[in-house]
């Protein structure tokens, strides 16, 4: 049987790219079916843009320079996202807040991480306040996107002890391990087509998810 084509693929980054990374990795060993079309930032200085060139990957900046709204932004954004093609658009730490339009255009087939076991410590220095809350447990998220902040349903999950003595630093760096393996499967199951939201419900392999699936490491 032939294998299906390679599930057209878009990301957004913001920053350094350590999640487009390990999704680059996933694919070259043959573990992602997709094709990464381009990577697309809102900042010119963004150092994931170097990797997705090193690996042959097209790249494009729209900044928000010259755009009077977030919906105007987010206009010229899904045009340039549009241009590829994508099955599935994946944000890799995009640090824009999207509009209900952009969200709505690609609903179901739009993917984030978040560095937290939502729906705990939504938004934004999740460490810090995992910290101060004094959480037993801290960890990653990744779920289809929706107009809420950080609300829309959970994928998979994957969770890390917060030790003793832990900074945000030493924490940030244990979750985003956990980040770098759960991201790439949740992209394998979409485009292996086993992963799919419809009706309000997440589905895989069919079969409605009724919680996120646990994807923790055995210690």
């Amino acid at each position: 049987m032939d294998r299906p084509a390679p599930l057209p693929l878009v990301v957004l980054i913001s920053g350094r790219g350590s999640n487009l990374q390990s999704l680059m990795d996933a694919r070259a060993r043959g573990e992602l079916p997709v094709d990464i079309r381009a990577v697309i930032s809102n900042r010119a200085d963004a150092a994931g843009l170097e990797r997705a060139r090193a690996a042959g990957i097209e790249t494009a900046v729209l900044t928000a320079e010259g755009h009077p709204s977030r919906e105007a932004y987010d206009r010229d954004l899904m045009a340039l996202v549009d241009r590829y093609q994508p099955g599935l658009v994946v944000l890799a730490g995009f640090m824009r807040i999207l509009s209900p339009a952009f969200v709505a255009h690609y609903r179901g087939r739009l993917l984030n991480i978040h560095p937290a076991l939502l729906p705990a410590f939504r938004g934004l220095h999740t460490h810090e306040r995992a910290l101060a809350a004094g959480v037993a447990e801290h960890g990653a998220s990744v779920h289809f996107v929706t107009e809420e902040l950080d609300g829309g349903p959970v994928i998979v999950q994957a969770r890390v002890p917060v030790k003793p003595g832990d900074t945000p630093e030493r924490l940030a760096a244990r979750v985003l391990r956990q980040e770098h393996r759960i991201y790439p499967l949740a992209v394998r199951w979409f485009a292996e087509g086993r992963l799919r939201w419809e009706d309000g419900r997440v589905l895989l392999d069919g079969r409605p998810l009724s919680r996120p699936v646990d994807a923790t490491e055995a210690a």
